[in-house]
């Protein structure tokens, strides 16, 4: 017997029951916690960073509010898009208007409103109303924001992307095609593992030390460690609007507890951690309309 396949309208009516039944699961391991930081202003951005909790991810090392799947990552497409929907409603943010950058381990950056590259590791743009965003699980998400021009960016610094330069790339994209100044931009860097728990091997350390020695802490050790904010600095991005986002959420330095994704398998993914099929968190930024 030939079989009988599904016509495109009774395809969208399953979507959309499926959509409906996904919504109605409750989340698990809490509610949804977003990160924010001080130094972006919240009068014309909107932006954070997620954790793990209050999403529907089933999957163990993906539970719970994983943010991305592919051919590796074996979480139904379905369901990460119903994480990103409770992500979007919590913060206030539009999800048909939500853009994550498609890793590539590079320094690429796609300006939007241009043609988009097949893969690319940070996103600029002046639009409002609209979400970008970058992934992280051990690797950096990066946010950028000009408050002044009105511009923002997101960035995935793996630490191949960092030693290339793709936090600079970002900033200088936003100089050169939207005219910000280096001066009013800021950055915060999203929870990413610690040295705790991950430390570059001596050989990648050299090629970062060859760009900026101050940025290579313990150069002597087996395993040294690279602060990604020297590099920041010494393009030119001004300390105090440079943050790291903390347990704090900005907004007491002092009491702050810097986070490694790695040490805290109840708030993060960490593929250092979980091995392969590692869920992902991401920071996000949009400009408010």
């Amino acid at each position: 017997m030939d079989e009988i396949l599904p016509t495109a309208q009774q395809s969208i009516q399953v979507n959309a029951e499926v959509s409906t039944f996904l919504r109605r699961l409750p989340g698990r391991g809490g509610d949804i916690t977003i990160l924010q930081s001080s130094v972006i202003p919240d009068d014309c951005f909107l932006h954070g960073f997620t954790t793990r909790a209050g999403g529907i991810s089933y999957i163990p090392t993906l539970n719970s509010l994983n943010m991305f799947c592919s051919s590796r990552r074996k979480d139904p497409r379905a369901v990460v898009e119903e994480n990103i929907r409770r992500v979007a409603e919590k913060s206030g943010f539009n999800p048909k208007s939500y853009y994550l950058v498609k890793v590539n381990h590079a320094n690429d950056v796609w300006v939007m409103d241009t043609n988009e590259p097949e893969s690319y590791d940070g996103i600029v743009t002046n639009r409002r109303g609209v979400t970008i965003a970058a992934p992280g699980a051990d690797c950096i998400p990066l946010l950028f924001a000009d408050p002044v021009k009105k511009v923002i960016g997101a960035a995935h610094s793996g630490w191949k992307g960092t030693i290339t330069g793709v936090a600079m790339e970002t900033v200088n994209a936003m100089v050169k095609e939207y005219a910000s100044q280096i001066k009013d931009i800021r950055v915060v860097l999203g929870p990413s593992v610690g040295p705790c728990c991950f430390q570059l091997q001596k050989e990648s350390a050299m090629d970062f030390h060859a760009v900026s020695p101050s940025c290579v802490k313990d150069l002597n050790m087996p395993k040294p460690h690279v602060d990604i904010r020297i590099l920041l600095e010494r393009g030119g991005i001004h300390p105090e609007n440079i943050q790291d986002i903390a347990l704090n959420n900005g907004h007491d330095e002092k009491q702050s507890v810097q986070l490694c994704t790695s040490c805290l398998p109840d708030m993060f993914y960490s593929h250092v951690r979980d091995g392969i099929n590692f869920g992902t968190q991401i920071g996000f930024i949009s400009i408010k309309e």
